[in-house]
C-alpha cells in the first residue's frame, strides 16, 4: 500500500464532497462549505449522488453476472457501504479488486476497502486518474490483465476537462485491458437540466477550485468508441437495470443528471 501524503484541507477535494453529498464524517469544512452551496441551489443532489452510487452496485453485479471477476474502480472515494468489492465478492467470492483515488483521505481508510474475501483479494492505490500507466503497473501487483476487467469510472471524467486528457486517459486504460473487458462509466450532464442551472453548477464548483465538464449525450458517448454498449445502452443512472437494486429513498420525481452506460471490449 502506498504511503501517506499529506490532505490539503485548503481546496475541497470531490471524493470529499460526495462524501458529505451521501451523509459521511470523512470531510472539512471547505467541502462541505461548497456542498451547502450546491444543495441550497440544488437541493436534490444528495439523492443524485445517491441514485449514481445505486447505479455502481447495480453494474457492478451485472458485470460479476457475466463472469467478470476483476475490477478496477478509478476514483473510488471514500468508503461507503457497501463498496464495489462487498458487491462483487457477494456475487463471487473469488473477485479480486483494486481501487485508485488520488485523495490522501481515502488512503487513510483504506483498511475498510481492504476487508474482502479469504478467497478474493481487495489492494488499493494511491495515484492520480491522469497518471494510467503508473495505475496499470501497480495493479498487476493483484490483477491479471490478460483476464477481462471491469473497469469503473463512476462519477469521475466530469472532474476532468478535454484540455487535461480525460478522452485520452480513458483510451489508455482501454488499451491494457484484455478482449472480454468492461467500461463502467457515470457522468454528470447539462442535457436534462436548464441551460442556466447547469451553468450555476459549474460555476460553483470552478469558484471552489475544481474542474467541472458536464458532457453532453454525444460527448459521454466518445468514450466508449471502439467498444460495444450493452443493453439498455447510454440512458440515465436510474434507467440502467433497475430490476438489479432498490429504488434510492427519494428518487421518484427526482432526475439523476447523470449519462451512464457499460461497455464491452470484444
Amino acid at each position: 500500500m502506498d504511503a501517506p501524503i499529506p490532505i490539503d484541507t485548503a481546496k475541497p477535494h470531490p471524493a470529499r464532497m460526495y462524501d458529505w453529498f451521501l451523509g459521511g464524517k470523512d470531510n472539512y469544512p471547505v467541502d462541505e462549505e461548497l456542498g451547502r452551496q450546491l444543495v441550497a441551489f440544488a437541493p436534490p443532489i444528495p439523492v443524485m449522488a445517491r441514485m449514481n452510487r445505486a447505479f455502481m452496485h447495480r453494474a457492478t453485479r451485472w458485470v460479476a453476472g457475466q463472469g467478470v471477476r476483476q475490477f478496477l474502480d478509478i476514483g473510488t472515494g471514500i468508503p461507503t457501504e457497501p463498496n464495489l468489492h462487498q458487491v462483487a465478492q457477494g456475487i463471487a467470492a473469488d473477485a479480486r479488486i483494486v481501487y485508485c483515488d488520488n485523495d490522501p483521505i481515502v488512503l487513510v481508510h483504506a483498511e475498510a476497502l481492504l476487508r474482502g474475501t479469504p478467497e478474493g483479494a481487495v489492494d488499493y492505490v494511491q495515484a492520480d486518474a491522469r497518471d494510467t500507466a503508473a495505475i496499470v503497473e501497480r495493479a498487476r501487483r493483484t490483477l491479471d490483465f490478460e483476464r477481462p476487467v471491469a473497469l469503473s469510472l463512476i462519477a469521475l471524467l466530469h472532474f476532468i476537462g478535454d484540455e487535461d486528457g480525460a478522452y485520452e486517459l480513458v483510451e489508455r486504460l482501454k488499451e491494457a485491458l484484455a478482449p472480454g473487458s468492461y467500461l463502467v462509466m457515470s457522468h454528470l450532464t447539462p442535457d436534462f437540466h436548464p441551460e442556466e442551472a447547469s451553468k450555476k453548477v459549474i460555476d460553483l464548483y470552478r469558484a471552489g477550485g475544481l474542474t467541472m465538464d458536464m458532457r453532453s449525450r454525444d460527448r459521454f458517448a466518445r468514450f466508449f468508441e471502439g467498444l460495444e454498449v450493452v443493453a439498455p445502452g447510454i440512458v440515465a443512472a436510474e434507467e440502467w437495470h433497475p430490476e438489479l437494486g432498490e429504488p434510492v429513498p427519494g428518487q421518484e420525481g427526482v432526475h439523476s443528471g447523470a449519462y451512464v452506460a457499460v461497455a464491452r471490449k470484444a
